[in-house]
């Protein structure tokens, strides 16, 4: 029976250990951006904590083997417990520490789960286990266990806990791994007392840290955002969050700024109508993106638009901007528009399958801030884009800023050209972006810049949108290869770019 408890825990603690890893790369993706480096050097770091910790259990004492496997359990719950939300804290109201943090939290979980297998071994060992059964039998629940968290973390446990919660779970299931040993090896443990009441009290603090976890992560947002927080929730692919300040509305994802309601109909109104005024004939039109509704809002004040067709991955993004009537009230109603229809999927995959042609196409994709998003600015993408744009047909693509990320906008410039669109690049100052950039592609259509609008604007003109298509001698166009999507050097250009102008 003592031998069926030992192999078990090496099941719960293997959940446990991955569950942090992915925390941590989770985590860091959302704060930090670039997926790849992030998830790439804490599975490193911590396979290397892993092993220093499997090299320090060698010191361990026979004697003492299942006290100190206890005591690891208590350390890595309460450690890797807390790593998200003093991770999350951190970002939020330190911000220059968390990198430091970040790898001291992974190397410390690291080499304590290190430690706990050889430990269970030993103890299997010295049970009069024969060798070949203890790694076979260790090893199989300990591959189990990482399954099991591997598929639930992204499933279940990401988008219905959050990550906060998510550690503090874990944490908790080590501590119960901790009492279980402490109760079923009782004759053989010291201090029996007092590791059952450091366990209970480590217990403790995570069920509390469980229980107020959306307090804190609120209190965490509040430092990170500053304004308050009306609406926040954790998707299978982002955090949303919007704030308000007075009359101000913001939309954040995964902490990054999309939309401010004092400025944002310059950039929507920048983002459709210079297209729009063009195809006084297009009935058919498709958004990528775009899933607030603010670029629909302006799409469907034309009269001559019969369909539109909106392709956003996120159904929670949709659904609040449908259905929560402060954000309704921001693009009046539009994804409700019976001339509009709302699909859920994700851009690529839904291009591949429809056989749907569009008089015009607007692109309002987050910037490529990981790989994820940058397919979505790919060759491929854009040959597959191409296909679905009538001959005369315009699109326009949200290509980020050509004075702060000058190397990214270009790039996006010279990938939309590798497929054979013609281009036409133009710019706009957003107060709460500084100055942003689009640019205007067509599979055959030449294009001038209209003079003036049909509709009423707010801020376009014909001469402000003269200006928009005029680049000065601080944003002169730059020769960028085209993101290919083996490389996808336009995730670098812009994690570059950005980095230099913080410098």
């Amino acid at each position: 029976m003592t031998k069926k408890i030992l192999i078990l825990s090496v099941f719960v603690v293997a959940s446990c250990g991955l569950a942090y890893e992915l925390i941590a790369g989770a985590l860091s993706s959302y704060l930090l951006g670039d997926s790849v480096l992030q998830f790439s050097t804490i599975i490193g770091c911590y396979l290397f904590a892993m092993g220093v910790g499997a090299h320090l259990s060698k010191y361990v004492r026979d004697e003492h083997v299942l006290a100190r496997f206890v005591d690891i359990e208590l350390a890595v719950g309460l450690v890797g417990g807390l790593s998200a939300a003093i991770l999350f804290l951190t970002f939020s109201w330190m911000g220059a520490p968390f990198r430091l943090i970040l790898y001291v939290l992974v190397f410390m979980v690291g080499a304590m789960v290190g430690m706990e297998v050889p430990l269970v071994m030993r103890a299997l060992n010295a049970r009069q286990t024969e060798f070949a059964e203890i790694v076979s039998r260790v090893l199989t629940f300990d591959y189990l266990g990482a399954l099991a968290v591997s598929l639930l973390f992204p499933l279940v446990l990401a988008p219905y806990l959050g990550l906060v919660r998510t550690g503090f779970l874990f944490g908790m299931l080590n501590i119960g791994v901790a009492l279980w040993t402490i109760y079923v090896f009782r004759a053989e443990l010291t201090e029996l007392a007092g590791r059952t009441l450091r366990a209970c009290a480590v217990l403790l603090v995570l069920v509390l840290g469980f229980a107020s976890s959306d307090r804190l992560t609120a209190w965490g947002e509040h430092g990170l955002f500053g304004d308050q927080i009306v609406y926040a929730t954790s998707t299978p692919y982002q955090r949303l969050v919007i704030t308000r300040w007075k009359d101000d509305t913001r939309l954040y994802i995964n902490g990054n700024l999309q939309f401010s309601s004092r400025d944002e109909y310059r950039y929507h109104e920048a983002l459709v109508h210079p297209a729009m005024e063009k195809l006084p004939w297009a009935k058919r039109v498709l958004v990528l993106g775009g899933g607030d509704g603010l670029a629909l809002r302006e799409i469907l004040r034309y009269s001559n638009v019969q369909h539109v067709t909106l392709v956003d991955l996120d159904p929670a993004m949709t659904a609040a901007f449908r259905q929560r009537e402060e954000l309704a009230a921001l693009n009046h109603k539009s994804l409700s528009d019976p001339r509009v229809t709302v699909i859920n999927a994700d851009a690529a995959i839904w291009l591949q399958t429809t056989q749907e042609m569009f008089d015009a196409v607007i692109v309002d994709f987050p910037d490529p801030s990981s790989f994820a998003l940058g397919k979505l600015y790919s060759v491929p993408f854009y040959g597959m884009l191409k296909r679905h744009v009538a001959a005369n047909g315009l699109v326009v693509v949200q290509a980020t800023s050509p004075f702060f990320a000058p190397h990214a906008y270009w790039t996006v410039n010279s990938t939309l050209r590798e497929v054979g669109m013609r281009t036409y690049p133009y710019h706009v100052y957003v107060p709460s972006f500084g100055e942003w950039g689009f640019i205007m592609a067509s599979p055959q259509a030449d294009y001038v810049p209209p003079a003036t609008y049909r509709l009423p604007m707010r801020f376009l003109d014909g001469r402000t949108t003269a200006a928009m298509f005029a680049f000065p001698p601080d944003m002169q166009p730059l020769a960028m290869p085209p993101n290919r999507l083996n490389t996808q050097s336009l995730v670098h250009e812009f994690e570059q770019d950005w980095r230099r102008t913080i410098r």
